[in-house]
């Protein structure tokens, strides 16, 4: 949040925020009278020219040296679509990246999809029986109160996570040529499972949609996909030792540092792949991943529509008989997409022990711990290349985007109204939310790269990256702009953004900086700190507000994605309405941290509550409802649970093995979406109605 922004900061000059302020009013203001009106004029002008413009009007952010590592763009989107929904990536041969953003980017899975709330250290379910286990209609909210305005009337509470199944607790052994499951040593888990069958291991967070991601300058709920990508893993500068290996032009192999920005998407790509909870036995590397998928056919358990937008020229059909997979090889399309000199090296290969990595002759066969270039590199082009693919994936076709443009006919009045309503501070007077201030700009959410230096109201300062606010005790703190602590969960649950890397330092902008002025810098760059309003830098860091923070979510395509917030605690749009009006629901317990919008609403009424609700609504993209192109894919086999319940589990002789799966079946969908194959558009959580209490 800036400073000079609806947000004050303590001891600021008169002349600052609340001139800012008096423009927004000026510009959102909404009576209560508003609410109870039986209707609203339609208006005049193209568009609310005090609510952000069409997405399309953003540019999708890329790396300035992005083509010093690719060659041909095309290339690059078409191995990213086949690596984000190959089910072969996974040690298990059945997680892709897709099976936990299949449904409009996100999950929408209702069958072992409950963490016990281990990002807090409880491992003990409290909202079902345990793994294995569905949830239903009657589990939400998660925090439930007699009235919903009241965050006092508290009925019950859990701090269980709806989070999103990955794979069965395993070493990695190794693996067979041509043969997508790895070799894994059964481990008993000790949380994920029922009687002496292991289930599949849960996340603990709620897994947010890749689309439209592409704009976030850090990816993840905490963040820790950074916005620098190094090649390696999702942690940008951190990892001081992150190397790619190039050709050094003598046909040699040299260790690099790189360093992408505006790359958080491929940091983000290369985490789950090595996540034991995610898609990977314990200690696979990627290097590992990728001498594996080099063998396999890409996406060859799975059909590929012979209409696929980006895959179905090389799909594996004529007229007389379609087969799983691609007309390509890994390595084919690797080289077609990436510079030479990350992969032509033939001579050397790497050799890794606990020493280090080791350039060696290339033997006549590689032993485990040896990788060619292009196995050693597989990081570099996957996060790469997905990072491509996902930058397609942008929803900018919304009633909203059509009534920005200038068609008045595109948002009912009642969605135009809670426009108005979003766009409005909640102050006494005003009957608005002041939802604008965490979900602003075209993209909805300020976490993003286009919020960087943005200007929001005359007078203001450019935002920054670490930012100063005010908090609800009158005092001020800094923080990390774009992540705030709302109160969903106590702060001890889950520390967010406050949390750390594998290398120990903060993942906190913030954070860091207060290392620095503490004379202990990282051994990376750090964003400075500005003050703003002539106060001579660098800026004195007192307060911070960053524990129990995350990132502010987008909210286009909303209506498909619950259930929502980190905790996925939340199964409809009026549920999380209700939240915000009540003032979340541990305010109190947050106080230190809670960003300080956050407060009763008592201008809102249910009138107000269902408008708020009609313009969320507005946001969805039909492209994305009826995955037409570019949200179109190829067919995927998605977990969901084993045979059984929580309290037995029908798995025949296998124990902790990989193979007791139950599996959703999405079919092929080509670029003329769903409707095309007969298929019903993507619908709610539970398929419930959104304006639902």
């Amino acid at each position: 949040m800036n400073p000079n922004e609806t947000k004050s900061f303590e001891g600021r000059p008169a002349g600052g925020p609340r001139g800012a302020r008096v423009v927004a009013k000026a510009l959102c203001a909404v009576p209560l009278a508003l609410l109870v009106a039986a209707g609203a004029a339609r208006a005049t002008r193209p568009g609310n020219l005090s609510a952000p413009p069409s997405l399309k009007t953003v540019p999708v952010p890329e790396p300035a040296n992005l083509m010093n590592f690719v060659k041909d763009r095309t290339a690059a989107i078409n191995l990213g679509k086949a690596l984000f929904w190959d089910m072969q990536v996974g040690s298990d041969g059945v997680q892709a990246c897709a099976s936990c953003h299949f449904h409009a980017g996100a999950d929408h899975r209702t069958k072992n999809e409950i963490n016990p709330g281990q990002p807090g250290g409880d491992n003990t379910f409290q909202l079902v029986p345990g793994p294995n286990a569905t949830v239903a209609v009657g589990s939400f909210p998660f925090h439930k109160v007699s009235n919903p305005d009241d965050r006092l009337s508290v009925v019950s509470d859990v701090n269980d996570v709806m989070g999103s199944q990955g794979v069965f607790l395993n070493d990695y052994l190794g693996f067979r040529r041509g043969v997508a499951e790895e070799i894994g040593n059964p481990q008993p888990d000790p949380v994920f499972h029922v009687g002496t069958h292991n289930t599949r291991r849960v996340t603990g967070r709620n897994a947010p949609s890749v689309i439209n991601a592409a704009f976030n300058y850090n990816n993840f709920w905490d963040g820790r996909a950074n916005f620098i990508f190094n090649g390696v893993d999702p942690f940008g500068d951190a990892d001081v030792n992150a190397r790619v290996f190039s050709n050094d032009g003598t046909g040699a192999l040299k260790a690099v540092q790189i360093r992408l920005e505006n790359s958080s998407l491929a940091s983000q790509a290369v985490g789950p792949p090595g996540n034991d909870v995610e898609m990977s036995f314990s200690h696979r590397t990627f290097p590992d991943v990728g001498k594996k998928l080099l063998t396999l056919r890409p996406l060859g358990k799975q059909v590929v529509h012979g209409s696929d937008s980006v895959l179905g020229p090389a799909a594996r059909r004529n007229g007389r008989w379609v087969r799983p997979g691609l007309n390509a090889t890994y390595r084919e399309m690797i080289k077609a997409a990436f510079q030479n000199q990350y992969w032509n090296v033939n001579d050397q290969v790497l050799a890794y022990d606990n020493t280090g990595t080791h350039v060696v002759p290339r033997p006549s066969w590689l032993a485990a711990n040896q990788y060619t270039q292009i196995q050693a590199n597989f990081s570099l082009f996957f996060g790469l290349a997905i990072q491509m693919y996902e930058s397609t994936l942008i929803s900018d076709d919304t009633p909203y985007d059509r009534f920005q443009s200038g068609d008045l006919s595109a948002m009912t009045p009642s969605a135009q109204e809670g426009l108005n309503l979003f766009m409005t501070p909640a102050e006494p007077g005003f009957a608005g939310g002041s939802c604008f201030s965490c979900h602003m700009g075209p993209e909805f959410t300020k976490a993003t790269v286009s919020n960087v230096g943005r200007v929001t109201f005359p007078g203001d300062l450019p935002e920054q990256i670490i930012e100063r606010m005010d908090m609800h005790d009158g005092h001020g703190a800094t923080y990390d702009s774009g992540y705030y602590n709302i109160g969903v969960r106590p702060t001890e649950d889950d520390k967010g953004r406050g949390g750390s890397d594998p290398f120990g330092y903060p993942l906190s902008f913030t954070a860091r900086a207060l290392l620095i002025q503490n004379g202990t810098p990282p051994p990376f760059p750090n964003p400075p700190v500005y003050c703003g309003d002539g106060v001579t830098k660098p800026c004195p860091i007192g307060r911070v507000a960053i524990d129990g923070t995350f990132k502010t979510p987008t909210l286009r395509n909303v209506e498909l994605t619950g259930p929502y917030f980190h905790n996925g605690g939340q199964a409809t749009l009026m549920q999380v309405v209700d939240f915000y009006t009540r003032g979340g629901d541990f305010f109190e317990h947050n106080m230190a941290n809670l960003d300080s919008d956050i407060d009763r609403l008592d201008g809102m009424n249910a009138t107000g509550k269902t408008r708020i609700v009609d313009f969320l609504l507005a946001l969805t993209d039909d492209r994305v409802r009826w995955e037409k192109a570019p949200f179109d894919h190829p067919e995927l086999l998605v977990p969901n649970g084993s045979p059984g319940d929580s309290s037995s589990v029908s798995c025949g002789t296998a124990s902790t093995t990989s193979t007791c799966d139950e599996v959703i079946r999405l079919p092929p969908v080509g670029a003329n979406g769903r409707s095309a194959e007969g298929l019903p558009a993507l619908g709610t959580f539970l398929g419930l109605d959104s304006h639902a209490h």
